[in-house]
């Protein structure tokens, strides 16, 4: 059953963000980039950090060790090769978690987090954070847009997951 939710998430994820996207595409590269009240300062920042946090979890998730700072660097400086490597990424997060296994979900994971510190965290938590972490963000993306003349898209999960 937490196998079937988790790859339920990994699709909404892709699908709420080709929608995002979608909307974003629609602004400017000044818009995008504009420096707004929000703690990834844009919602160019705000884009390129939820990718950092996914790359870092899935490293953890798949055995690596990546770390957790420079969690506001700006990975891709231009719109469309963003928004291509958004698209691989979440095809990768959609086979990963299209391999889930009960074993996996009762391990625990210890890492490293950006201030240094060493956790261990079950693994089902930790997966429920990964997609906790996405919906957080894009619901900041969503408030910037609505701060544009572009309108936010509908995220809600059984909207976008309706057939």
């Amino acid at each position: 059953m937490l196998i079937q939710h988790f790859k339920m998430l990994a699709r909404y994820n892709t699908l709420a963000n080709h929608k995002l996207y979608g909307a974003c595409s629609q602004l400017s590269d000044k818009e995008l980039k504009q420096i707004r009240p929000a703690f990834f300062k844009s919602i160019y920042g705000t884009l390129n950090h939820i990718l950092i946090g996914d790359r870092i979890w899935m490293g953890r998730f798949t055995g690596q060790e990546i770390s957790s700072t420079g969690l506001d660097l700006i990975l891709y400086d231009d719109f469309e090769e963003l928004r291509k490597i958004r698209v691989l990424e979440d095809e990768k997060i959609e086979n990963f978690m299209s391999h889930l296994n009960q074993d996996f979900l009762t391990r625990t994971i210890s890492y490293v987090n950006n201030q240094n510190k060493v956790y261990t965290d079950p693994v089902d938590m930790l997966l429920s954070h990964f997609f906790n972490h996405q919906t957080h963000h894009r619901g900041q993306i969503h408030d910037m847009l609505s701060q544009t003349e572009i309108a936010p898209p509908v995220l809600d999960m059984h909207r976008v997951l309706r057939p």
